[in-house]
């Protein structure tokens, strides 16, 4: 496959992935809870926001996509009542805006970044400093991730990559996606013989297998933080937020492989 058309396949997929959740969450009840968050955290926060209606009657309505998207909507007025992204920058970036009630701040998760490849495929790479990654790329492999100049997991993956020496032999392999499900997505499809994923991407997908973990020291630390919106003027939003600080939510998200770094109780 050329790498011109995976990218149209990335930027598509990302596309309606962006474009079908904020529909939903504009058409959600007045009296929902409107939780802008990373892609990566969809399976863990779906099953939070279950347990959450379960426990209290009261709906949430999510949108995933890129943290750098859902920030740039929040800035534009996108009725958001909490912001949960994947890395601090695009938290700061808002904070720095005033755009985000600070007293609610809460670094809450954990993750780590994964080289995945089809579950079928028979590579074996071992990371380390410049590990043969584009030899293993070929003459038309495409490795499949995030956009490095926005997309958190994107940006993690060309610290790695850079850290480790090999960035420069692969940079012209990158198929650049709009979020961290999209670069999986492709990968489990077949698509693309390797990407950069998150830890817990790589749990979620059955299609893929991890190849190896990037050493924590080779980008910098995988972190969500979590706020509430300033202009959100929701009852309901603290007591979410609180929700998912709280022993109750920690297993939704566990089990997809976060730690919990920040949490009550």
């Amino acid at each position: 496959m050329s790498i011109n058309r995976l990218r149209r396949g990335l930027v598509l997929l990302g596309s309606l992935a962006f474009l079908t959740t904020p529909l939903g969450a504009t058409l959600a009840h007045a009296a929902d809870v409107t939780v802008f968050a990373a892609a990566s955290l969809k399976n863990a926060l779906d099953n939070a926001a279950g347990l959450y209606k379960e426990k209290t009657g009261k709906g949430v309505a999510i949108s995933y996509a890129a943290s750098s998207n859902l920030a740039k909507q929040i800035e534009a007025g996108a009725p958001a009542d909490i912001f949960f992204s994947a890395d601090l920058d695009w938290m700061d970036y808002l904070a720095k805006k005033d755009l985000i009630d600070p007293a609610t701040r809460v670094t809450l998760l954990g993750n780590t970044l994964v080289l995945v490849a089809p579950v079928d495929s028979t590579a074996s790479l071992t990371i380390a400093k410049d590990f043969p990654l584009a030899a293993a790329l070929g003459t038309d492999g495409k490795l499949a991730m995030g956009s490095v100049a926005s997309v958190p997991a994107g940006k993690y993956g060309k610290a790695a990559l850079t850290a480790l020496g090999v960035w420069p032999a692969v940079e012209s392999h990158v198929a650049q996606a709009d979020n961290v499900r999209a670069a999986l997505a492709f990968v489990a499809k077949g698509e693309a013989p390797f990407g950069i994923v998150y830890g817990t991407d790589a749990k979620s997908e059955k299609g893929v297998k991890v190849v190896g973990t990037f050493p924590e020291d080779s980008h910098p630390p995988i972190v969500y933080p979590i706020a509430k919106v300033a202009a959100s003027a929701n009852p309901d939003a603290k007591a979410f937020l609180d929700f998912l600080l709280s022993p109750e939510a920690r297993p939704s998200f566990e089990a997809q492989g976060f730690t919990i770094l920040g949490a009550k109780g």
